[in-house]
């Protein structure tokens, strides 16, 4: 009786899980289709929200700010050199910034720079990793905290408008990513 009653409960909490997720998906894509809504959308980093603006530093010490980017299609990726899932998803990130470059898609890589136990040696990463897409110092973790990271790497799929599209927590490959940037506009 115990079991039947356990299993039920497991059933009703999967119902209304899937339930949740398609009105959350149907929300998001309704959010799509009214791109010139732009104004009416409110600012945060769930599907379908409008991503918050921020600058940070690049490598270089030259202010970077997301909202440049307007127009075009930004993969957001908060990453660490001692992060394990960051290393081995880089060489994918580099692989997506060359193939599309040339159609509007950038890639920001958000450093996570106070977790870095000497942050002198995120140029050598790149550096050692080849990578040119651009590389931002979030030195304060403000942004980190804005974006509420909780899981390295996250990388925020964002569309030319610059509206969340998909989020993912963990590192993702070639494909996936290919995958996403075909989903928006």
């Amino acid at each position: 009786m115990k079991k039947s009653m356990i299993g039920i409960l497991v059933l009703i909490g999967l119902v209304i899980y899937g339930g949740y997720d398609y009105l959350s998906k149907s929300s998001s894509e309704t959010g799509q289709a009214a791109g010139a809504n732009l104004a009416n959308l409110e600012v945060g980093i769930e599907r379908g929200q409008l991503a918050p603006d921020f600058t940070l530093s690049d490598l270089s010490g030259m202010p970077v700010q997301l909202s440049d980017f307007a127009g075009k299609k930004v993969l957001l990726n908060f990453w660490a050199t001692w992060c394990p899932p960051c290393r081995i998803e880089m060489p994918h990130m580099q692989k997506i910034y060359e193939d599309y470059e040339a159609k509007d898609v950038v890639i920001l890589g958000v450093n996570l720079t106070p977790t870095e136990e000497n942050p002198d040696l995120v140029e050598t990463f790149v550096d050692d990793q080849q990578l040119t897409f651009p590389i931002l110092m979030d030195q304060f973790g403000d942004v980190m905290q804005t974006f509420q990271i909780i899981a390295y790497p996250t990388t925020y799929i964002l569309d030319s408008d610059g509206v969340v599209r998909e989020k993912y927590r963990g590192a993702i490959n070639y494909e996936i990513m290919e995958d996403a940037i075909s989903k928006i506009n």
